[in-house]
């Protein structure tokens, strides 16, 4: 089996040790920081991590795009937006991701993406951080991004002179991508993190997932293709479900982690 991790967003009411205890009792090898769950010292969050056993695999900033997001709190200018997501990228440094990831939200200026893009690189560089792009369901782009596939998302990054930079691969952004399988094999040494989620059908709403394996996209030929093209990193969880029914947040978090693990595990099976 391949490392496997849970990202925060998945046990989104659970304090912070909660999660840590939840996901290591799952068996989970890692987890998926999302930096608004850090509200002691990060000393003590760190400890706790590796007295777990855990690594830190994709960690989410407080801003997580570059320009505004329409479902989102957050600063409307774009240059504040991105000092918030270096100074994160600074922050997680501590915590020796494999990688934070941001979004380039949607609109423009596409101009304004590719500054923004060429200073949070510079942050990675600075800090020993590798930095990774986003992109974002086709369904939801008006809400989230300018990129929507894994292509133009490394052609965005060679513009900025990012070449370093990588791509977060997020199963449930891009399953239905017509070009996905071909750009995971094109692209697998820009695979910097990937998040497993599967499509609920149908889906109510932006934050609403499944479980590997308990929803529509063919996870188990999208991991296929990563593994054959070399991809070695760990498979990060994550799971939004705001609903009023049937909300996979209301589930306790030992209870998520295990489904969150055993879900997974199926899945991989499958796609043996």
């Amino acid at each position: 089996m391949p490392p496997l991790s849970i990202s925060q967003i998945t046990t989104v009411n659970a304090p912070f040790a909660e999660d840590v205890a939840a996901y290591r009792a799952a068996g989970a090898d890692g987890i998926g920081l999302w930096e608004f769950k850090l509200t002691g010292e990060d000393a003590a969050a760190r400890a706790a991590i590796r007295d777990a056993g855990l690594t830190v695999t994709n960690c989410v900033p407080n801003v997580p795009s570059i320009l505004p997001l329409p479902l989102m709190q957050g600063p409307l200018d774009a240059e504040e937006r991105i000092d918030s997501i270096c100074a994160s990228v600074r922050r997680l440094a501590a915590f020796e991701p494999d990688c934070v990831l941001f979004l380039t939200g949607p609109g423009g200026p596409h101009e304004l993406v590719v500054e923004g893009i060429r200073r949070i690189a510079e942050t990675g560089r600075e800090t020993g951080v590798r930095v990774a792009i986003e992109p974002v369901q086709r369904e939801f782009a008006e809400l989230w991004t300018i990129v929507s596939d894994v292509a133009p998302a490394v052609d965005l990054l060679r513009e900025a002179g990012a070449d370093e930079m990588g791509v977060l691969v997020d199963t449930w952004h891009l399953w239905n991508s017509p070009t996905l399988l071909d750009d995971l094999r094109t692209h697998a040494d820009r695979v910097a993190g990937v998040h497993v989620a599967d499509w609920r059908e149908p889906t109510r709403n932006t934050s609403d997932r499944a479980f590997p394996g308990e929803g529509v996209a063919d996870l188990p030929a999208i991991l296929r293709a990563l593994d054959d093209a070399g991809y070695r990193g760990p498979y990060d969880v994550e799971i939004f479900s705001e609903a009023d029914e049937d909300s996979l947040w209301s589930l306790p978090a030992d209870e998520a982690a295990r489904r969150a693990r055993a879900s997974f595990d199926r899945v991989w099976e499958l796609s043996r």
